[in-house]
């Protein structure tokens, strides 16, 4: 089916707010999944809409939790999510932020009791877009083992980071730690087909290709010990700094069972300008002209802009089964 996003962002708002959800956090939530989606983040996306509801239902999720923001210092944020969706909190961490950013030079905020991140890359794009830099960290369920261990104890502590660029659009990063997101492996056990054999180790340690056994076992590191150690330093950061629970306490993103996740998010917002003196932006700019010179180098983050761009004009295929299990909610 085909659907331009502002009827998408109608359609899923509605469905959560029939579900009990508040109808501020239901917008944040519907726009933040189908630009995902939009994004070419299917993950990320709708797919996520039956989840998010079971856990509104069972009260996993407030659905009508609102987020508190407390000044802890001149420069730092600290944002209760309250046990409702990371959207609203992330909206609200944007709106604060950012001024304070361009008063402060550098600024943070510290996001607990909070739940799953989604894109980071259109949080931290947000920033870009107001001529700042920004970088965010999230942790997740635990998904990934130390390494050379077997047993989970951090999730796939996802990065991400944007950079204005004077004349042309951010410059965005947005990655697991994990060989590839969890939402991944997840679209493939809803799609009952394989996955690569390097995605992820069952319960015993073994590769996979069974997406069901992925899911019981733990996701492979990107860049073996060196993402295994990445992973510990987001948990510190997005969980230890912020109050939130750590990976191995937080449970499930994909079902009902359980109390909150209570998972953590930090973000940093820099004015780029503030150390530099001016011209940042333009500097940046002849770097991604440096890096443009080979045509086969593709400059991080603008493609799933181009995607959503796309999306905008022509809107966005959504696959039926997708679309019926959203109706059955």
């Amino acid at each position: 089916m085909h659907f331009l996003p502002d009827d998408l962002v109608d359609l899923v708002c509605a469905v959560f707010e029939a579900n009990g959800v508040s109808p501020p956090s239901a917008l944040s939530v519907a726009r933040a999944l189908v630009a995902a989606e939009a994004a070419g983040q299917s993950g990320h996306g709708l797919r996520r809409v039956p989840a998010y509801v079971k856990q509104v239902r069972s009260g996993k999720v407030d659905g009508k939790a609102v987020a508190i923001s407390t000044r802890a210092r001149p420069g730092l944020l600290s944002i209760d999510a309250q046990f409702g969706f990371a959207y609203p909190a992330l909206d609200l961490a944007v709106e604060e932020l950012a001024p304070l950013a361009r008063q402060q030079g550098i600024v943070g905020a510290a996001i607990h009791r909070s739940h799953h991140a989604g894109v980071m890359a259109l949080t931290v794009e947000r920033f870009a877009d107001q001529g700042l830099v920004a970088m965010m960290f999230a942790n997740a369920p635990a998904a990934m083992a130390p390494w050379g261990g077997k047993k989970p104890l951090f999730g796939t502590n996802p990065i991400a980071f944007a950079v204005p660029v004077a004349g042309a659009e951010p410059i965005i990063i947005d990655l697991a730690l994990s060989k590839v997101a969890r939402g991944k492996v997840m679209e493939a056990q809803q799609k009952r087909v394989a996955i690569p054999d390097d995605w992820a180790f069952d319960a015993e340690g073994h590769p996979t290709t069974d997406p069901d056994e992925a899911m019981k076992g733990t996701m492979a590191p990107a860049g073996g010990a060196k993402g295994a150690a990445l992973a510990f330093m987001v948990e510190v950061l997005s969980a230890a700094l912020t109050g939130a629970h750590f990976s191995h306490e937080a449970s499930s993103l994909f079902d009902d069972k359980g109390p909150p996740p209570a998972l953590g998010q930090f973000i940093i917002a820099i004015d780029p300008d503030a150390a530099a003196g001016g011209n940042s932006a333009a500097r940046m700019a002849l770097l991604a002209q440096e890096m443009a010179r080979e045509e086969t180098v593709r400059l991080p983050g603008r493609r799933g802009r181009s995607l959503r761009q796309t999306a905008l004009e022509q809107g966005i295929e959504i696959e039926d089964s997708v679309m019926d299990a959203i109706a059955a909610l």
